[in-house]
C-alpha cells in the first residue's frame, strides 16, 4: 500500500528549471527557434543517462537556452505548481537560476515576470503556497554572485532567500561568504547545496561561513559523527532527494542511500525532487521509492511530512496547521489500515 499517496507535504529542494519536462521543451524550442538534438521527446529523455553532476549540467543548462520570453517562464511555472499540487505539495520554496538566463541575453524583468505571474495564478486557482529563492552558480564565484544579488535587489519583493548551487567539488561555500552575509543583511533567508559531492566539510562551512538556515542534499553528513551530533541538536534540516542522488551516483543504488541511518539518528530529513523532468520522479515519486525501498511505516512517512513543514519558511502559525494535517492524514491511515 502506497501510504504516501496524498500526504501534505513542503517540496523545499526543487529547481524550476529542472521541471522542464521534454513535452514542453520541444513546445518552447519551435516557438522560440531554438535547434534541439531531437524534436522527440521520447528521443531527448534517452539522452538522460548520467554519469555524475557534471554530464547532467551539460544537458541541462543546454536545454535552458528555449526559456526567452515570459510566457515561457509562465509556462515553466504552472507547469510544475500543476504537477506538484497532484502530488500533494501544499507548499513549494522553489529555486531558480538568474544568472544562466541572464547569460542567455534574458533580462532579469523576463525571468521574475514570467515566474511570479505562475505562482501568483497558483496560489489562486490551486491553492497552493510558493515562493521562489534566488540560487548562485558556484562556478561562477562569489563576484559574479554578489553581481547577480545586486542586480535583484528591485525585485526583492518577489523571492524569499538565496541559495547554491551547480557543480560542488572544487567551489566550496567559504567561496561565498560575502554574497551570504548582504543576503542576510537584506533579510534573506539562506540555503545552499552542500554534501552532494563534497564532503562533510563543505557541510561545516556552509553552516559556519554562510550560516545557512539548510542543507541542501547533506547526505555526507552522515560521515561524520561531530556533525551528525549538531545537526540534530540544532534540528537543521536536510533536503534530501533520493532519486536525484541514484541518478548522478552520489549513490550507487537506492538500496544503499543513507536515509535510514539519517532518520534512525533523528536529523531534521525532507524529501523533494531537485529536478524531476531530469531524475525520474517528483516529490511523490520519492516519497513512494524510499517508502517501498525501506519499507518505512506510516509514523516514518509520517515524520518525513511533518519535517517539511517544520524546515520550511512558512509562519509558524502556518507550519502546525500544514503539521495538523498531516497528522489528521495518519490517523484516517492508521484507522483504515486497522479496519476500524
Amino acid at each position: 500500500m502506497n501510504t504516501h499517496a496524498s500526504w501534505p507535504v513542503a517540496e523545499l529542494h526543487v529547481h524550476i528549471e529542472g521541471t522542464l519536462e521534454t513535452e514542453l521543451l520541444v513546445t518552447l524550442a519551435r516557438r522560440n527557434g531554438v535547434e534541439l538534438p531531437s524534436y522527440d521527446p521520447d528521443a531527448l529523455r534517452e539522452l538522460y543517462r548520467f554519469t555524475d553532476l557534471q554530464s547532467f549540467l551539460d544537458i541541462y543548462y543546454a536545454n535552458l537556452a528555449v526559456l526567452r520570453t515570459e510566457a515561457d517562464f509562465y509556462d515553466l511555472g504552472i507547469a510544475y505548481l500543476t504537477r506538484a499540487t497532484a502530488a500533494g505539495v501544499r507548499r513549494a520554496e522553489i529555486f531558480f537560476d538568474p544568472q544562466t538566463h541572464l547569460a542567455n541575453g534574458i533580462p532579469l524583468d523576463v525571468v521574475f515576470a514570467g515566474l511570479t505571474r505562475a505562482l501568483t495564478e497558483a496560489r489562486a486557482t490551486l491553492g497552493i503556497s510558493a515562493d521562489l529563492i534566488l540560487c548562485f552558480l558556484r562556478h561562477l564565484g562569489g563576484a559574479a554572485a554578489l553581481e547577480t544579488l545586486d542586480a535583484a535587489i528591485p525585485y526583492l519583493d518577489q523571492f524569499i532567500g538565496v541559495g547554491l548551487d551547480s557543480a560542488e567539488v572544487g567551489f566550496p561555500p567559504s567561496l561565498f561568504t560575502e554574497v551570504f552575509a548582504k543576503a542576510g543583511a537584506l533579510g534573506l533567508h539562506r540555503v545552499a547545496h552542500a554534501g552532494e559531492e563534497g564532503g562533510p566539510d563543505y557541510v561545516h562551512e556552509a553552516l559556519d561561513l554562510l550560516g545557512v538556515e539548510r542543507v541542501d542534499h547533506g547526505i555526507r553528513a552522515i560521515e561524520d559523527p561531530h556533525l551528525i551530533e549538531h545537526l540534530r541538536e540544532r534540528q537543521i534540516p536536510l533536503t534530501v532527494c533520493p532519486l536525484s542522488n541514484v541518478c548522478l551516483r552520489a549513490v550507487p543504488e537506492l538500496g544503499v542511500h543513507p536515509l535510514p541511518a539519517m532518520l534512525a539518528e533523528g536529523l531534521l530529513v525532507t524529501i523533494s525532487s531537485d529536478d524531476p523532468a531530469y531524475f525520474g520522479g517528483y516529490v511523490d515519486d520519492n516519497l513512494n521509492a524510499v517508502q517501498n525501498e525501506f519499507a518505512l511505516s506510516p509514523l516514518q512517512m509520517a515524520t518525513l511530512a511533518r519535517n517539511s513543514f517544520r524546515a520550511s519558511f512558512l509562519p509558524e502559525a502556518e507550519k502546525l496547521r500544514q503539521i495538523a494535517a498531516v497528522d489528521e492524514h495518519l490517523e484516517g491511515l492508521l484507522r483504515l489500515t486497522s479496519g476500524a
